[in-house]
């Protein structure tokens, strides 16, 4: 099981050998001294041209001297505290990508895809051997939802993806509280509910969320702020995991999923009035338009 990643590691890193440098890492270079200035420009237009493809247009060489104009200033400064980041544009920032990737987590992501053998047995998959072909399947279905996602994302933008990908989990979580509340004697829901979680979830919080606090936060804030996010991550992920097993012990397995489902509503609210349309913005765009 282990040795079939190694192929697709080497092939990965293979591929590494393609990849264009970052732009604002080579701009950053030429401010720092690092190399003669117009040389390290053009290079940054190349790589940033390699990046875009077609759809930078004539607009390369304009947004490289943006770089390297707020590049220029952020050399001059200190990288933000955690008091500042609680603060202004960087509170703005900070509130749009935790909160976001905390409504990833909360709205049960963790118990729903770790919970998904026993909840398939629970469906009447009795076998262990069948619950877990069944989950595989769902990971292919990932896979597959994922793919879709990366090549939409650019053409529909991220808030219609996160909007209707919620509204679809906030839907399954409902199915699963019914299943479990009222209508156990219909396994088809509990598969439906899974089917649909998933498929939703890598549509719009699987790849977006962490989309989404790349491009936030401004780069004086971004080593602190995607900090402090990843930080809320793990710690919502393992507050959700280990919870759901003693509140379905509590509660039941309904009622904690309809909790789920009330929370994912409430994402909905978030995500409509606070995360912002970022589809086709740089950085520096993003930070003047929207912080």
């Amino acid at each position: 099981m282990y040795g079939v990643s190694a192929p697709l590691a080497v092939i990965m890193g293979i591929g590494m050998w393609w990849l264009p440098s970052s732009p604002r890492w080579i701009l950053l270079c030429a401010i720092q001294g690092k190399g003669e200035l117009q040389g390290l420009r053009e290079n940054a237009i190349c790589c940033l041209c390699q990046l875009r493809g077609a759809a930078i247009g004539d607009s390369a060489s304009r947004q490289v001297d943006d770089i390297l104009s707020e590049l220029s200033q952020l050399s001059e400064e200190k990288e933000a505290t955690i008091g500042e980041m609680l603060q202004g544009k960087c509170l703005k920032a900070l509130t749009i990508g935790a909160g976001l990737i905390l409504f990833q987590q909360i709205t049960g992501q963790p118990s729903v895809l770790y919970y998904a053998a026993k909840i398939f047995q629970d469906a009447g998959f009795s076998a262990a051997a069948d619950a877990t072909r069944a989950s595989v399947f769902l990971a292919l279905l990932k896979l597959i939802m994922t793919a879709v996602a990366v090549v939409v994302v650019d053409k529909l933008g991220r808030r219609p993806l996160l909007l209707g990908g919620v509204s679809g989990i906030a839907m399954s979580l409902f199915l699963l509280g019914s299943y479990y509340t009222f209508l156990g004697d219909v396994p088809a829901v509990a598969v439906t509910a899974l089917l649909l979680y998933v498929g939703c979830y890598q549509l719009s919080f699987g790849p977006i969320g962490w989309l989404m606090i790349s491009e936030i936060f401004p780069l004086r804030v971004r080593g602190r702020g995607l900090s402090i996010t990843v930080l809320v991550n793990f710690g919502a992920n393992a507050l959700v995991a280990f919870a759901f097993s003693p509140l379905q012990d509590l509660l039941g397995a309904g009622t904690v999923f309809f909790i789920f489902g009330g929370i994912a509503v409430l994402s909905l609210v978030f995500i409509f009035f606070i995360i912002p349309e970022t589809k086709g913005l740089t950085l520096e765009e993003i930070e003047a338009k929207y912080l």
